[in-house]
C-alpha cells in the first residue's frame, strides 16, 4: 500500500497517510476561501484511520459544518499552513494537497460548493461542478 508524506511549510508538524485517496476536491465553499485566503481549498480525502500525524502537534479550530457536525481544521503553530480538516461527518481528512509531497502529480476529480466561489474564480475544464455538497458525499 502506498505511503503519501507532508508537512507544513516550516517543517514543525508532518503527517503520513496510507493508501489512495477517496476523492480530490476543489472546494469553493465561503469557509474555504476565509482559511486559505483564494478562491479555494484543494483537498485529498483520506479515511481517518489511514492519516497519522508523524511530527509535532497542530493546533485546532473547530467550526460546526453543513451538517452541523464539526469540521477540526489543523494548522501548524509556527508557520500558520493549514494542513487537514477532520471532517467528522464523514470520518474522513480533507488534506492540503499543497502540503503534500509530489503534489505536481495530483488534480481534482470534482469541484463542490462552486456557487460561492467568487466572480473572479477560474474552474478547471472538463471536472464536474456542484452548487453545493452532492448528496452522499458528505455522510
Amino acid at each position: 500500500m502506498k505511503i503519501y508524506e507532508g508537512s507544513c511549510g516550516c517543517g514543525a508538524v508532518n503527517y503520513s497517510f496510507s493508501g489512495e485517496p477517496v476523492n480530490s476536491v476543489f472546494c469553493y465553499c465561503k469557509e474555504c476561501q476565509v482559511r486559505t485566503g483564494s478562491d479555494k481549498w484543494f483537498g485529498l480525502w483520506v479515511q481517518k484511520e489511514n492519516f497519522t500525524f508523524t511530527k509535532g502537534t497542530p493546533l485546532t479550530f473547530t467550526r460546526p459544518g453543513d451538517s452541523g457536525q464539526a469540521m477540526h481544521h489543523q494548522f501548524c503553530g509556527a508557520c500558520g499552513t493549514n494542513l487537514c480538516v477532520e471532517v467528522t461527518v464523514a470520518n474522513i481528512y480533507s488534506v492540503a494537497a499543497t502540503t503534500l509531497i509530489g503534489n505536481h502529480l495530483l488534480s481534482p476529480k470534482i469541484a463542490i460548493y462552486t456557487a460561492s466561489a467568487p466572480s473572479w474564480a477560474v474552474f478547471p475544464e472538463g471536472v464536474p461542478k456542484f452548487d453545493i455538497l452532492p448528496p452522499g458525499l458528505g455522510d
